[in-house]
């Protein structure tokens, strides 16, 4: 059966866009340039967003498909003359690519589970409980937001060098208790929410738990939940967005973070730390095969270590891919709330 639409427009003799032009008087053809300049102009921008993003990526893996004479021909730019594969060969040796690889993932997934339940819990009690000096606690957190972790190395430093309970290891042992060269002193900051950006972690799980009505936890207390039940059966449900973000930062900050690793880690083989000694490790591997006094070019040792980096963001990369999901979920479901 024919709709009145359809009838309509049979009936209706059809117009062309000029003649439609026309009636309007060139209201429809501004209407149509003004579009098509709309959207010229959101493709030039997005293109150049996209570029400015992607170019040094791009650059990178172009530079490390390329043979040391390639660096230095200015006819060569992007697109390789000389392809090799040799660069990630020779940072993978320089960094213990697989070694390094397998330490890196331990500790930043251990950290980052450590650091995000504890800063779970303690965001869900700033946002739902009142108790004496919140407020100092809360500008406590905010504190260690805003000072860098370097003001306070030299204390961090003796605090683990000199490990110490009230003074119970000493009196049995003698002696205090060197927790360097472990990942103890990640563990201990992690647990105790002074771990790398934990106070950022807190804020911003505290601001989601704020956004959840108080009504779904008084239902869950009638229903004769405690409050740990309720915390656990109604309110981290709902949290999975904040987690996903948290985790995601918390891991992502793990994975390229060079001043804690140093601090406390010792030698520790992590990807982060082995991509800073590439160039040193570059100029001891010149002079000991070519026996060369100068050591590697500069242009050579900035070529392996974009390789090595590279090598060290695409695991990152291929998280992100898996989990761009929930992170974009994430970031579309908390708003910060005051």
């Amino acid at each position: 059966m024919t709709s009145p639409n359809e009838l309509l427009s049979e009936a209706l003799p059809a117009r062309s866009f000029w003649e439609r032009n026309r009636l309007s008087e060139g209201y429809l053809i501004k209407k149509v340039i003004q579009k098509i300049v709309a959207h010229i102009c959101r493709l030039v921008l997005l293109f150049g967003m996209c570029f400015l993003i992607l170019q040094p990526i791009i650059g990178k893996i172009c530079v490390s498909l390329m043979a040391e004479e390639d660096l230095y021909n200015d006819m060569v730019i992007y697109v390789p003359e000389n392809f090799t594969l040799s660069n990630y060969k020779l940072a993978a040796d320089f960094m213990s690519y697989g070694e390094s690889l397998k330490n890196t993932v331990l500790i930043s997934l251990t950290t980052a589970a450590i650091q995000i339940f504890m800063c779970m819990l303690v965001g869900y009690g700033f946002a739902r409980f009142n108790f004496h000096i919140k407020k100092l606690l809360f500008a406590c957190v905010i504190l260690v937001i805003i000072i860098p972790p370097q003001t306070i190395s030299i204390s961090l430093y003796l605090h683990f060098r000199y490990f110490d309970i009230a003074g119970i290891f000493k009196a049995f042992t003698g002696s205090s208790i060197n927790l360097r060269d472990s990942v103890l002193p990640y563990y201990l900051m992690s647990a105790g929410c002074m771990g790398l950006k934990s106070g950022l972690y807190i804020f911003m799980m505290r601001q989601f738990f704020r956004n959840i009505p108080k009504e779904l936890e008084e239902a869950a207390y009638v229903d004769g939940c405690g409050v740990f039940r309720t915390f656990l059966r109604i309110m981290l449900p709902d949290a999975k967005p904040i987690i996903t973000s948290c985790f995601l930062f918390s891991f992502v900050w793990q994975w390229t973070d060079i001043f804690y690793s140093k601090t406390f880690l010792g030698n520790i083989k992590l990807l982060s730390r082995q991509l800073s000694m590439i160039g040193d490790r570059m100029d001891a591997y010149v002079k000991m095969t070519l026996g060369d006094a100068g050591g590697a070019s500069i242009g050579y040792t900035n070529c392996i270590v974009s390789t090595g980096t590279l090598m060290v963001i695409t695991p990152l990369l291929i998280l992100y891919l898996f989990a761009q999901k929930g992170f974009v979920e994430s970031i579309s479901s908390s708003g910060i709330k005051m």
